[in-house]
């Protein structure tokens, strides 16, 4: 009599893809993805076009104008900033002294923006908010012909 064989089909995955089936268990096994899964030092940023301008929200709380690098150059805008933090304690039974570093970037292609525009920035509440003049929609041109 034949012995029942209980069919896995994630088998030839884990033959061919090595551990495949155990990686996928422990992401459906955790509530919410671990920080190393993410990419470290992304910046979200909202992009949308309001009243003749090209406009650029990212999310920077805690960081400061100064630490904040904008750039535009051929249609490309660049945003980094960089923060680092040192703190520092003495007491009679003990010593700390802790640093924070924290980075983010990133480029943006804009639409429409193939050459550098006039381009305000400000930042408020931990948004930095740019706004970029939008070039004009091209228009017709007429060409006028000359007699030969």
């Amino acid at each position: 009599m034949a012995d029942i064989v209980r069919h896995d089909p994630f088998r030839l995955l884990d033959r061919e893809f090595g551990g495949l089936r155990g990686a996928l268990d422990r992401l459906w096994n955790e509530p919410f993805p671990r920080a190393g899964l993410l990419e470290e030092g992304a910046l979200d940023v909202d992009v949308y076009q309001r009243n003749g301008s090209v406009v650029v929200e990212a999310s920077l709380p805690g960081f400061d104008r100064d630490e904040i690098d904008v750039q535009l150059h051929e249609g490309v805008l660049s945003i980094k900033a960089e923060h680092t933090e040192e703190h520092e304690e003495h007491d009679k039974n003990y010593y700390r002294r802790e640093r924070h570093y924290g980075a983010v970037s990133r480029r943006l292609a804009l639409p429409g923006i193939v050459t550098d525009a006039p381009v305000d920035a400000t930042l408020k509440g931990g948004v930095l908010t740019i706004k970029i003049a939008a070039p004009a929609t091209p228009q017709p041109k007429p060409i006028e012909i000359k007699a030969g």
